[in-house]
């Protein structure tokens, strides 16, 4: 029988730099955009203008990281660059999560939510470009899966004693703000002291050497990449399968509030949904990484992708509470799973030593995605008059990145 390999340091703290990002990805999705209505509320602003501000400013966060991404990550390339970047957007997004809590107005704070923004997305570029210096090939699958399993479960912690907090300000004596600001500040002290040891234990194996005119020669490496891009189909294939299958995943978790709120779930039974989608993908995550020890990464994603067509079908009959649920708890499943295997299966496809710079112009498609798929849903609602059509229309966009993610697979093979 095969001995279980255990985990090695390093590989358990990139792992835990996962638990610390985390607790910020689930601060944005819920506590963030309740408080920002507050200081818009109390400025006079409409609910029109609110939500308009709001989109403008993810939209400026996402373009900002879509060209800082693949720039930075060929930089980070170079020998010895990949943790110093990294501890950057690192100190970036912790310092402005901080902040956030000190903005008294609300063009403050979602200038500071921006730069927050920037900072966090920015670190996962370099930190998914770790994963080839941290563990073996072999283990690719299984180390990225753990990742995101710790990362939603660990990010919970964080979440209930700042929901705790928020929901308590009034018996506790706190105003409103004094309570977001204490919110914000645990969420910063949980990112920063679990990617301690990742900046304590890295070391950058895959690089390219450090020569004189560092920039100049990184803009013409990314350059290089992108037009050899098109010659190796694998992975030019497989980007733009990512692109559509990611694009239908982000959708689903950026859509799920406004879902619900159209299927007349309050503010605390949607947090608790979300809660569940967290705590059903923990284990979910990890059996997909244990999967890998007898079945291909590709069969797996393929399987992910099949279960999410099969998920956006389901919306379009969804029309009670307790059937969002089983929802919340069916996008569990596969979310972690998905996310997973996707980051490793690419980290397969690329030289080791470009990973900076190739997970920079993958995260340029996630990024797109994440824009694209929501105005879909918007258009299609608003064209149908049904909330359950314009989700259901992602099963559309899930069958055509199975398709190409296929074609790419059979190119590797």
């Amino acid at each position: 029988m095969k001995q279980k390999q255990k985990y090695t340091s390093l590989e358990k703290a990139w792992i835990l730099y996962d638990v610390g990002n985390s607790a910020f990805v689930l601060l944005v999705s819920t506590i963030i955009p309740i408080y920002f209505n507050y200081l818009s509320e109390s400025a006079g602003l409409s609910s029109v203008t609110y939500l308009a501000y709001w989109g403008y400013a993810a939209s400026v966060a996402t373009l900002a990281v879509a060209f800082i991404g693949p720039v930075f990550g060929a930089v980070a390339d170079t020998k010895n660059y990949k943790k110093k970047i990294f501890l950057v957007t690192v100190l970036v997004g912790v310092i402005g999560c901080i902040a956030m809590g000190i903005a008294a107005t609300w063009l403050g704070f979602l200038v500071i939510f921006v730069i927050a923004k920037i900072g966090y997305s920015a670190s996962l570029v370099f930190y998914d470009s770790m994963l080839h210096d941290v563990t073996t090939p072999e283990r690719l699958d299984e180390v990225s899966s753990q990742g995101y399993a710790w990362g939603y479960i660990g990010s919970c912690i964080p979440f209930i004693i700042s929901l705790g907090i928020v929901l308590g300000a009034e018996p506790l004596g706190l105003s409103m703000q004094t309570a977001m600001g204490i919110s914000f500040a645990v969420v910063a002290v949980w990112w920063i002291v679990s990617s301690l040891p990742l900046l304590k234990n890295y070391r950058q194996i895959h690089y390219v050497e450090n020569t004189p005119g560092l920039v100049g020669k990184s803009f013409r490496r990314l350059w290089e990449t992108l037009k050899g891009m098109k010659d190796d189909r694998k992975i030019l294939l497989y980007l733009l399968a990512y692109f559509f299958y990611i694009d239908g995943v982000y959708t689903i978790i950026e859509m799920a509030t406004a879902y619900g709120t159209a299927l007349g779930l309050d503010t605390t039974g949607l947090l608790l949904a979300l809660l569940v989608t967290q705590i059903v993908a923990f284990p979910s995550a990890i059996a997909f990484g244990k999967f890998t020890e007898k079945y291909p990464s590709e069969n797996l994603i393929t399987i992910c992708i099949l279960a999410y067509t099969a998920i956006a079908v389901y919306a379009l009959f969804l029309n009670s509470q307790l059937q969002f649920w089983i929802l919340a708890v069916c996008v569990g499943l596969f979310q972690g799973g998905i996310q997973a295997l996707s980051r490793s299966h690419f980290a397969k496809l690329i030289p080791p030593q470009k990973s900076g710079e190739y997970f920079g112009i993958m995260d340029i498609c996630g990024k797109g995605a994440s824009f694209i798929g929501t105005a879909l849903v918007g258009f299609v609602s608003q064209v149908t008059g049904s909330t359950n059509q314009g989700v259901a229309v992602l099963a559309v966009v899930f069958v055509v990145g199975l398709v190409l993610f296929r074609v790419s697979v059979r190119i590797k093979k």
